[in-house]
């Protein structure tokens, strides 16, 4: 890879120069965009790039991006869209998969304090990055400015609450 920012989707490990960082920007196409938006359930993505670089480390690579997109999702009060600006810093580690923790099957097992480690493969999917990444951004609840969801009230049929 050259100097350049590549905007590849998919970066090949074995492409990858161990001697210095490899620069990227994934700004994905108006189609890819879409279905992003739709596999997240939003109404659009707009502005979405994730920006960063992959650099060699001990036995692995390290991912270091910046994630910044809009997204338009439904207010869960009224239905109207509601933007809401995602600027998002993205840090993973790609290790061997001998060097990982490997439970066996049906034992219990520990959240690992670092959850930027990920098994190495043969490639390194920018997209996946950034729908994992957009997932843990998005707000669960969207809701336009100043609305509230008022009290309820409820009573039996025929009696007032």
């Amino acid at each position: 890879m050259s100097d350049e920012a590549t905007d590849q989707a998919r970066l090949r490990v074995a492409e990858l120069s161990n001697r210095r960082a490899n620069r990227f920007r994934r700004a994905p196409d108006e189609d890819t965009t879409r279905a992003l938006a739709e596999t997240l359930g939003a109404e659009a993505l707009r502005k979405l790039a994730l920006t960063g670089e992959v650099k060699p480390v001990s036995n692995g690579w390290r991912l270091e991006a910046h994630l910044g997109a809009t997204a338009v999702q439904n207010c869960v009060v009224t239905l109207e869209p509601v933007s809401t600006r995602i600027e998002r810093d993205v840090v993973r580690t790609y290790l061997p998969a001998q060097q990982l923790d490997s439970p066996e099957p049906g034992s219990e097992t520990e959240v690992p304090e670092d959850d930027s480690v990920e098994p190495l493969g043969e490639v390194i999917d920018l997209d996946a990055v950034m729908l994992e990444a957009l997932a843990l951004a998005l707000p669960d609840y969207p809701r336009k400015e100043g609305v509230e969801i008022g009290q309820a009230l409820y009573a039996e049929d025929g009696v007032e609450p």
